[in-house]
């Protein structure tokens, strides 16, 4: 199912640019400006089998974005800066911000160089156990397994299941069932369980992904120092706050920005919502985000940023720059709100 949506995604994004409607959508639905979100950027991988593919677009797909926009004199801006003109209300010229969730290395070595050419500036939202290197990053680690078995064994609903994985379409539709069914799970000690079984199956050191993928608390220092970035708090666990008490949820934020203030030595004042979606993020985190003395909160829900979005400070709505869709013709559909409106039924908001 998940495949059959990628391919009908990217033929309407096709039909968008082939037939002009985004032209014609513009002046309605581009609004004052857009929250890019990213999560890798690193050169493209051949491996056949790629489920989290869509997490990750290459160096040169990130630079024709800031191309593009350069092109159309829209202002790269910091959420600093978002957060500025909303209040303000300083509509005069449209902006775009770019933001990557969870700290991975290749931000640094990659993303950054990229955005230095246009003097562009990012935030790079920190989950703080990544940064401690006790991070789980079930979904990477899923894929691991996946990738090294012919065939996968679990419990799903009760019901003992063996999933062929020995062709890389038989990986990816194993892939797709068993992501739905984790993140299905009551709570984040649940998936745990379950990854860690799996991994010790198969054979991958899960604890070491972290390690590997996301920088250290010294890799951000260093980082952070560099004047385009900004470090903004992405919960402590990378935990779905939605499905927490109010008071773990509370401190998942607060700590997590605790943690980072402290070994930053600089304030903290954005904040991501893991996952991000209505399933992971809604009306009671959007408060306590609020509450927690944030002044923005980005979730995944797609969408480009309005006036109106000045009364949803902790509930602002983002284009994800997917790594399925990495065609240069498909920038100015993107940043002309003519995607966002069509999936969000040609609603602006979406922060109920």
């Amino acid at each position: 199912m998940k495949q059959l949506r990628n391919h009908v995604i990217r033929a309407g994004l096709g039909a968008l640019y082939f037939t002009g409607a985004h032209f014609l959508l513009r002046p309605i639905f581009a609004g004052v400006g857009a929250i890019f979100m990213l999560h890798h950027v690193r050169p493209r991988r051949d491996a056949a089998f790629q489920p989290n593919r869509h997490l990750e677009v290459a160096p040169e797909f990130l630079r024709a974005m800031l191309s593009h926009l350069k092109s159309r004199d829209i202002d790269i801006v910091t959420m600093d800066e978002v957060h500025q003109r909303l209040v303000e209300r300083n509509f005069s010229r449209r902006f775009a911000c770019f933001t990557l969730d969870d700290g991975y290395r290749d931000n640094r070595d990659f993303a950054l160089p990229v955005m230095r050419e246009f003097d562009a500036p990012l935030t790079v939202y920190v989950a703080s156990d990544f940064a401690e290197g006790t991070g789980r990053l079930w979904w990477i680690a899923l894929e691991m397994a996946i990738a090294k078995a012919s065939s996968i064994e679990a419990r799903i609903g009760d019901v003992a299941t063996r999933l062929d994985t020995s062709t890389p379409a038989a990986k990816q539709a194993a892939f797709d069932r068993l992501h739905d069914w984790l993140r299905g799970l009551p709570g984040e000690h649940d998936i745990q369980r379950e990854i860690s079984a799996l991994c010790a199956r198969h054979g991958v050191d899960e604890t070491a992904i972290c390690r590997e993928l996301c920088m250290s608390w010294d890799e951000l220092k260093s980082f952070a120092d560099d004047p385009l970035v900004t470090i903004g708090a992405h919960t402590i666990t990378h935990c779905n706050l939605a499905r927490q008490t109010e008071e773990t949820a509370s401190h998942e934020m607060a700590t997590s920005r605790a943690r980072i203030e402290s070994a930053l030595a600089r304030p903290v004042q954005h904040l991501a919502y893991p996952y991000g979606d209505k399933i992971a993020a809604g009306p009671r985190e959007f408060a306590l985000a609020r509450a927690a003395g944030f002044k923005t909160a980005v979730t995944t829900r797609p969408g480009m940023i309005f006036p109106e979005s000045a009364g949803h400070l902790t509930a602002l709505q983002r284009v994800s720059l997917n790594g399925n869709y990495q065609d240069a013709r498909i920038l100015p559909v993107l940043t002309s709100g003519a995607a966002t409106a069509m999936w969000n039924g040609f609603r602006r908001i979406d922060a109920a």
